[in-house]
């Protein structure tokens, strides 16, 4: 994320100013714009959604009382067809006996049983079966019971109340609805009782309940038992779209209908498609009524509206892209004759002045004012340099002079006044061994001979500092330094090493306790001389080291926080660096509770090393 931030604050940096400006038009107009009309279109799919949730189940709702209005229809009908009580005996009574006695009733009887059938249009077969082995089948309306499928179907009736509905009937399932009904004549006792079945085409049944009213929802009745026998309208848009889908959504449909959650509708997922579905449960049939929108359906509108809003915000954009264009075309047009100067002064070229084409008494307009003070930078800038290689030089020696001084005067002070504290507080006569080494360290330190040294001395002058610091604070360090004769002899300015290894007393090593110091040294690259004073001390906090090492790059403008004795590693880089350059000085390597390392690093030829 950060570097993906990064780049972007350079990929605007870097951009032209006529970039910067369509930027900056685009999310004070264009995005504004864009938010407030998604969020205008989202509630308007809100209200669609609700608006077409309110009309569906207003429509379910009508649907389910029309149905039940008709199944009442059926039922009426059962009930006056039974009113014919002797049309109901009759068939229960020997039929083949008295062919007189059948022709009356098939003129009487039989007519009026025919009249009431064709005075309902919902009914397309009235049929009674009967258990009765003398009955004669000569009419679509009387059947013996062993026609009747399934045998048992009288105890289902029983267990209902006398009378049920199946939205599929037994006989012409695909394509009928029936109505069932038990009949037990008085003072008749057939082992199985006669059962009455009305028969309604579903074409007629559900004729304009189930139309294509050419709205967003698709109606359609299923079974309360199997999603498979269902009632619709094959012609309508959803079924045609849907294709082999159909039953897959009819199914899962089917599987979240509940009688207890009516008012809730249904939500399920098919492919890439989302459906909404509404419902009743009509409890005489066993069956729901089901009104099925798919969520494209319903917001086809607004997702027309996105297509608006893109295409009309993408002109509006293109078109603030071209007046944004020309405008700083002719604004800026007089920058690039700057910016082209200021690439020749970089390439070198200080003369590279702009012309203006002002005249003497013009001032002109801002883009004249850069220009012209850009000119007068570059005269200044040709005056100064002729001053400023003498400055650099005379800060240069003035700078080391100092830091040569603080160096020597700090250390002499402070181990004077270390030996008398110790002396005073001590009275030991032990003292003579470490003022011996104490003079070594004084000689050493006050003849400047030359500003470098062999190694091999600078080594020995540690020695002696290790001595007498062992001897004042009564520690125990270690020094070992095992280095090739060769590398013994070559030159090194003068007290490069001594500080270093004072912050590995002063701060490595624990009150009265021991630490050890150890010295290498290589080459590297035939270019380099590395030296190395590592301890196995406390090390340096993280942080700490982490600020330490960016004043070292150069990376941070904070001091160096010096040591106890005033000898910071600051002034040993410093001198290193403003005597060798950039590619030398110090480098710290830390791990906390294990290893501090320095490395000085020092030019390698011996001709290339100078002193202080």
């Amino acid at each position: 994320m950060k570097y993906l931030l990064t780049t972007m604050r350079k990929l605007y940096r870097n951009s032209r100013i006529s970039t910067k400006l369509f930027l900056a038009f685009s999310l004070m107009i264009a995005i504004p714009a864009i938010v407030v009309s998604f969020l205008f279109i989202r509630t308007q799919e809100s209200q669609l959604y609700k608006e077409a949730m309110a009309e569906g189940s207003n429509h379910v709702a009508r649907l389910n009382e029309r149905l039940r209005s008709r199944m009442d229809i059926l039922e009426n009908a059962s009930s006056t067809a039974l009113t014919q009580k002797a049309f109901v005996d009759f068939i229960h009574t020997n039929m083949r006996g008295d062919g007189l006695r059948l022709v009356k009733f098939k003129q009487n009887q039989y007519e009026q049983m025919h009249n009431i059938i064709q005075s309902h249009e919902l009914i397309s077969e009235l049929s009674f079966y009967v258990n009765n082995p003398d009955v004669y089948e000569i009419w679509p309306e009387i059947y013996h019971y062993s026609k009747f499928w399934p045998q048992d179907y009288w105890m289902t009736l029983r267990d209902e109340g006398g009378a049920a509905f199946r939205l599929s009937a037994f006989k012409d399932g695909e394509d009928t609805l029936s109505y069932y009904r038990l009949v037990r004549p008085q003072g008749q006792q057939q082992k199985l009782p006669t059962i009455m079945e009305i028969r309604a085409r579903h074409s007629v049944f559900f004729s304009d309940l189930l139309e294509d009213t050419g709205g967003d929802f698709f109606s359609v009745v299923m079974d309360g038992t199997s999603a498979f026998r269902n009632v619709y309208n094959p012609r309508h848009e959803f079924p045609q779209n849907a294709g082999e889908k159909l039953d897959g959504i009819l199914s899962r449909i089917h599987e979240q209908l509940d009688v207890l959650q009516q008012n809730n509708p249904v939500k399920i997922h098919s492919g890439d498609q989302t459906y909404y579905a509404l419902y009743r449960y009509i409890a005489p049939l066993n069956a729901y009524v089901v009104d099925i929108a798919s969520h494209q359906a319903l917001m086809q509108g607004p997702r027309n509206w996105y297509l608006i809003v893109i295409a009309v915000t993408s002109c509006v954009l293109l078109l603030m892209l071209l007046l944004v264009s020309q405008m700083t075309r002719r604004i800026f047009r007089r920058l690039e004759k700057v910016l082209v100067s200021m690439r020749k002064v970089r390439r070198g070229q200080l003369d590279a002045k702009i012309d203006t084409g002002l005249r003497h008494n013009e001032t002109g307009d801002e883009i004249d004012y850069v220009a012209v003070s850009y000119n007068n930078m570059l005269d200044e800038i040709r005056h100064l340099m002729t001053q400023v290689v003498d400055k650099q030089l005379i800060a240069k020696n003035a700078q080391l002079h100092s830091l040569h001084s603080q160096i020597n005067s700090h250390f002499l002070y402070n181990a004077l006044e270390s030996i008398r504290m110790h002396a005073e507080v001590q009275q030991q006569p032990a003292m003579a061994g470490a003022l011996v080494s104490l003079g070594s360290l004084l000689r050493y330190s006050m003849q400047w001979r030359s500003d470098t040294v062999a190694l091999s001395e600078e080594l020995a002058n540690i020695h002696s500092y290790i001595r007498f610091i062992n001897f004042m604070e009564g520690g125990s360090i270690e020094l070992s330094a095992a280095l090739p004769p060769e590398v013994q002899r070559y030159s090194i300015p003068k007290m490069c090493m001594q500080p270093i290894v004072e912050n590995a007393v002063h701060h490595a090593a624990p009150a009265g306790g021991s630490v050890h110091i150890q010295i290498t040294v290589r080459v590297e690259n035939d270019s380099l001389l590395l030296i190395e004073v590592r301890d196995d001390g406390a090390g340096i906090d993280p942080q700490m080291l982490e600020r330490l090492q960016s004043v070292l790059r150069g990376d941070s403008d904070t001091p160096i926080i010096t040591s106890k004795n005033g000898l910071g590693l600051e002034n040993v880089h410093k001198r290193l660096q403003l005597h060798y350059g950039k590619g030398c000085g110090l480098w710290i390597d830390s791990v906390q509770s294990a290893y501090t390392c320095v490395t000085i690093r020092l030019p390698w030829e011996n001709v290339n090393l100078g002193g202080w």
